[in-house]
């Protein structure tokens, strides 16, 4: 019923930025919550960023300063800038949102397929 497509994943240099989107698609009455969660190899899934629907952005510690999330609810789209990119933020970033389901209101999480960042020299 909810999909989220995300892009703007790829190979960048250390102190490069890359731009993520992803955008919310299907039956749903309205969206929450919408950020954004990375993985790393040999490492737990973390938060990286979430963008409250009143519109007040937070960051884990490691990315703040460096990235800037901003959402278009008109366009149910959430962006994450990356800019001064780290080796260590090489991950699998991961688009995650909060719907409200038809026709009982019924709260779920919705996450999208991840994409690929890597940063290396």
């Amino acid at each position: 019923q909810v999909q989220l497509v995300e892009s703007g994943g790829g190979l960048v240099q250390p102190g490069g930025s890359l731009r993520l989107s992803c955008a919310a698609s299907g039956s749903f009455l309205r969206i929450g919550d919408m950020g954004w969660h990375r993985q790393a190899p040999g490492k737990e899934r973390e938060l990286v960023a979430v963008m409250r629907y009143g519109g007040s952005p937070e960051y884990a510690e490691s990315v703040q300063g460096r990235f800037t999330i901003s959402r278009d609810n008109g366009k149910n789209t959430v962006y994450l800038q990356l800019n001064s990119l780290k080796p260590e933020d090489t991950a699998v970033y991961y688009c995650y949102a909060r719907v409200v389901l038809p026709p009982t209101l019924r709260v779920d999480d919705y996450w999208g397929q991840g994409t690929q960042v890597t940063v290396s020299s």
